[in-house]
């Protein structure tokens, strides 16, 4: 397996709970500062109606060539510009756009209205439709970002199960396609209360941290890796060839057992996980083939742990 995925989480334990908290309060203040940095536009707004009434100059952030980068708003969407990017780049390109349409236009009305004492209808209209744009892609951007924070693990860097159901359909549309084999595979850390009962949550989510990013490491494109609860992951392959399942999975329970987590303390922890698998029958359930691999995963602790075991 080789690509990177993500996984699903659970809601085991209140270490995972708390790891979710954490994510939710960096969310949260990402979208504070995006609500100030667009509230910043109503006192911009407000200069420019005083220049409109009183023909005061409104100021440099609103008369500049480079205004659209002076204003609040802009200084912050520039500092985040690659985090705009990496979850909508169309997005984040229209609001740029947007933004310095709706100040170049506002800056000539200004303009004209200080040396004339009247603006041209056709800017007030660019500005207007520049304006309305950007608050619905800034208001569209802040409802990807709300949803997103349900969607992922703070803790291990993997999505949530909300989206396992679609994913499911499209590994198992994209395996028929190459004649390929739909494997459900469940895999969870050995021992995982012992971990924590002797080290310590913090030490737990460390465990945890590096069980997802190991797995990770030998997951290929294409193929969904997922927290399935709290000591659990899931990951979606599809096996092409006889034998592919079982050398991806021994593959994963080998990098574990040649990769220690290095403590704190400089002492190392050997993690261990047993794993499930079950190939996806012909108008199976992703329900279904969840039981029948979460009994081979209970048949692996079973036989000893640190070991797979196929489902019937």
């Amino acid at each position: 397996m080789g690509g990177r995925h993500r996984a699903v989480a659970g809601t085991r334990g209140g270490r995972y709970d708390a790891g979710v908290a954490v994510f939710a309060k960096v969310t949260e203040a990402f979208v504070a500062e995006l609500d100030m940095a667009t509230e910043a536009h109503l006192d911009w707004t407000r200069r420019v109606l005083r220049c409109a009434v009183l023909r005061t100059p409104p100021g440099e952030d609103v008369m500049a060539a480079d205004a659209h980068e002076r204003c609040r708003f802009g200084r912050w969407f520039g500092e985040q510009r690659e985090r705009f990017e990496e979850r909508d780049a169309a997005a984040a390109g229209r609001v740029a756009q947007n933004h310095q349409r709706m100040h170049d236009a506002m800056r000539r009305l200004c303009t004209a209205i200080l040396d004339h004492g009247r603006g041209d209808a056709a800017d007030l209209a660019i500005f207007e439709r520049a304006q309305t744009d950007l608050v619905a892609d800034l208001a569209q951007l802040k409802t990807d970002v709300l949803a997103r924070s349900a969607r992922h693990d703070v803790l291990t860097g993997l999505p949530l199960r909300h989206g396992l159901e679609d994913e499911f359909h499209r590994c198992l549309s994209a395996a028929r396609r190459h004649a390929a084999e739909l494997v459900v595979v469940l895999l969870d850390v050995d021992h995982f209360k012992q971990v924590n009962d002797r080290h310590g949550h913090a030490v737990g989510d460390l465990a945890l941290q590096h069980v997802a990013a190991l797995l990770m490491a030998q997951s290929r494109a294409g193929e969904p890796l997922l927290r399935f609860g709290g000591e659990e992951f899931l990951a979606l392959l599809a096996a092409s060839e006889p034998g592919g399942a079982e050398q991806a999975v021994e593959r994963m329970l080998q990098t574990l057992r040649n990769t220690p987590l290095r403590l704190p303390d400089g002492s190392r922890l050997d993690l261990r996980v047993s794993a499930g698998l079950a190939r996806v029958g012909p108008d199976e359930t992703l329900d279904g083939a969840l039981a029948r691999a979460d009994r081979a995963l209970y048949a692996a602790k079973a036989a000893g742990r640190d070991r797979w075991r196929w489902a019937a």
